[in-house]
């Protein structure tokens, strides 16, 4: 069933780009200056599906809006700068993207990054539910295990809590696995599908070999690497940087992939599926990655897990200890609040 489904491949994200696809959507992008914001305000920029592009960050935004408005496409830019404007950043939107938070350093792992960007999250978080409450809300902040948690139960807390409208963006997974694929196959990877479930840190990082369309096979240890490959290809970009950064380029272009599916999907484009990390009853765990049919509201239907193989069913039982601890992180810090 899920193979039958569309699924924005890398000449679908191209496509975006053309004239031909038309939309309306205002998009915020909250965390605008740094070096995820840039490029992924840049991608969305150059789409037609978007018609207002607003970037708000506490440095820089005013500069990197004035750059962006230079691109010849009909989308407008503005920049908002420092916790007074970003009301006015946040009015009207269709889509909220957040990118902001500090990035990972060599050695440094996504729970390092807790405290600051769960501060920073719950901030942002109660902004939208005051100034965008309808929003489509898309938290890229890491750990996305917990800081979907702290956004929903922020939301919660002003009575603007919706469930299909929150969505931790792990598109990345989904891409790195296309990719590492498609090169170990020699295949377009344009047209490969995987999906992956779960979360998006480390070992709860599911990648569903088993479901790949095209059909895949791999002996036991190159599957093994590869999964592992996958779960941490995080680490892979942190470490060939040598301290100069983290993912931010294959993480903008994920990201974008992710909002223009949302859009086309808005807009009544049927078959839309991404996989996402959201509040869930597909296992024990109260949020979890799987493929999602995406609709006019947000979440149309949850498409669940599938048939697993015995390796990925293993991966999925020993995810979910860490999972709850990081879901119960969030929502403890949500909590104790002031």
């Amino acid at each position: 069933m899920l193979s039958s489904l569309a699924r924005p491949t890398s000449a679908s994200l191209r496509r975006s780009f053309s004239t031909s696809a038309q939309s309306n959507a205002k998009v915020a992008v909250l965390g605008a200056s740094g070096g995820i914001g840039q490029p992924l305000s840049l991608l969305l920029k150059n789409s037609p599906l978007v018609s207002r592009l607003t970037l708000y960050d506490i440095t820089h935004t005013p500069g990197v809006a004035s750059d962006l408005s230079h691109t010849e496409t009909k989308a407008t830019v503005k920049g908002y700068l420092g916790p007074e404007q970003l009301p006015d950043c946040l009015k009207r939107c269709d889509v909220v993207v957040i990118p902001a938070g500090v990035p990972r350093k060599p050695g440094m792992s996504r729970d390092d990054l807790f405290n600051t960007n769960a501060t920073i999250v719950a901030t942002l978080a109660a902004a939208c539910a005051q100034h965008c409450p309808e929003a489509m809300i898309c938290v890229i902040v890491n750990p996305v295990n917990s800081t979907i948690p702290i956004t929903a139960e922020v939301f919660k807390k002003h009575g603007a809590y919706n469930p299909n409208k929150i969505f931790g963006v792990t598109t990345l997974d989904i891409v790195r696995a296309n990719t590492f694929v498609a090169d170990l196959k020699g295949l377009d990877p344009a047209r490969v599908n995987v999906h992956v479930i779960g979360g998006h840190a480390g070992k709860t990082i599911i990648p569903l070999i088993s479901q790949c369309t095209p059909k895949v096979d791999f002996p036991q240890d190159q599957l093994t690497t590869l999964t592992g490959r996958i779960q941490e290809a995080g680490t892979e970009v942190v470490k060939a940087k040598a301290g100069a950064g983290s993912a931010t380029l294959s993480m903008a272009y994920a990201r974008a992939r992710f909002v223009f599916s949302l859009v086309d999907a808005m807009n009544g484009k049927e078959g839309v599926v991404e996989c996402s990390f959201v509040k869930s009853q597909e296992t024990e765990c109260a949020y979890f990655s799987t493929p999602l049919l995406l609709g006019k509201k947000g979440i149309e239907k949850n498409l669940g897990i599938g048939k697993v193989s015995s390796f990925e069913e293993k991966m999925i039982a020993e995810a979910i200890p860490e999972l709850k601890a990081s879901i119960k992180k969030g929502e403890d810090f949500v909590k104790t609040m002031k």
